[in-house]
């Protein structure tokens, strides 16, 4: 069962909204959209600072989802899980804070560093990159790198089922022991949900995911700004031709995006005066797709204004 509440008046905007969007001129875009969206009555931070998981997690949240279950790569999105997973590691102790652990997250979540990101990866799993290994040291290797992947089993969400957050993102691509680990029919790529990936917003916002003060500083990463000024001055700022860019003035926005070939996704949270907050999370898939700069920004200008009760 989902963590969220499916409400029919949001399931019926939505599908209104992807038909609409196919017919301006995107043929077949429902196969290639993923869509998870949750609206609030207040605002979400620190929701559950005060509480026990399980209340939390008890509380009611309406929402809608379009395929919010098929398991997509998630390009950059994925660094908003090991960014969670690097805070659960410091509160178990399982690794050691400093200033360039903490420039290496700020460089993965602000800049969408993969250079960044592979550090960190290899911090959580005690491994490295490097030439290919034989079998018995590449097995050793790989089971090392699904310590990401246990640790969310353990969390028991059904939203996990068939996800994976285990390799390192890449400019080029994979080489040696790294190209090993994808498989002969690269079928052991990053795969993530829409689903998953709003839960996992969901509970980093409201403080319940590892401690209040963690989840305070994974969500200053998150903040972007709106300003167009600050938007010229960046332009990979991850607002333009993403969620962001279809907000209305003045909203605060919490966002981690993701851009490649393939690919063009957001997973954000929304505060604006006089709208609910919601959340939103929106993968799509394909060439087409990853070009399309005005489908993310179209998809937040509807939905960020449609009157739910």
């Amino acid at each position: 069962m989902a963590f969220y509440r499916p409400d029919e008046a949001m399931v019926s905007i939505l599908e209104a909204l992807v038909e609409r969007l196919e017919l301006e001129g995107r043929p077949g875009l429902g196969t290639q959209l993923s869509i998870t969206w949750l609206r609030y009555r207040s605002s979400l931070i620190d929701q559950g600072a005060g509480l026990e998981p399980s209340a939390f997690w008890g509380l009611p949240v309406s929402g809608a989802s379009w395929g919010g279950s098929r398991q997509r790569y998630p390009a950059s999105v994925v660094k908003l899980v090991y960014a969670v997973a690097v805070e659960a590691w410091l509160q178990q102790q399982l690794l050691e804070d400093g200033p360039e652990l903490r420039r290496a997250m700020a460089d993965m979540i602000r800049d969408s560093s993969n250079d960044a990101t592979g550090l960190l990866v290899d911090l959580l799993s005690g491994t490295t990159s490097g030439p290919d290994l034989p079998a018995p040291r590449l097995a050793a290797w790989q089971a090392q790198r699904q310590l990401v992947n246990a640790w969310l089993a353990g969390l028991g969400w059904a939203e996990w089922s068939g996800c994976n957050a285990c390799q390192k993102t890449w400019g080029d691509g994979p080489f040696g022991r790294e190209r090993q680990f994808y498989g002969a029919a690269v079928d052991n790529r990053n795969r993530l949900s829409s689903d998953a990936t709003a839960r996992l917003l969901h509970g980093l916002l409201a403080g319940t995911l590892v401690s209040p003060p963690a989840c305070a500083r994974l969500r200053d990463l998150l903040d972007r700004s709106l300003d167009p000024a600050d938007r010229e001055a960046d332009p990979e700022n991850q607002v333009d031709g993403f969620l962001g860019e279809g907000l209305p003035e003045g909203a605060r926005l919490w966002s981690k995006a993701g851009w490649m070939s393939q690919a063009r996704h957001d997973a954000a949270y929304v505060e604006a005066e006089g709208q609910a907050p919601f959340l939103l999370v929106v993968f799509s898939e394909g060439a087409e797709r990853a070009a399309d700069g005005a489908l993310l920004p179209a998809i937040a200008r509807t939905l960020s204004v449609s009157p739910v009760d």
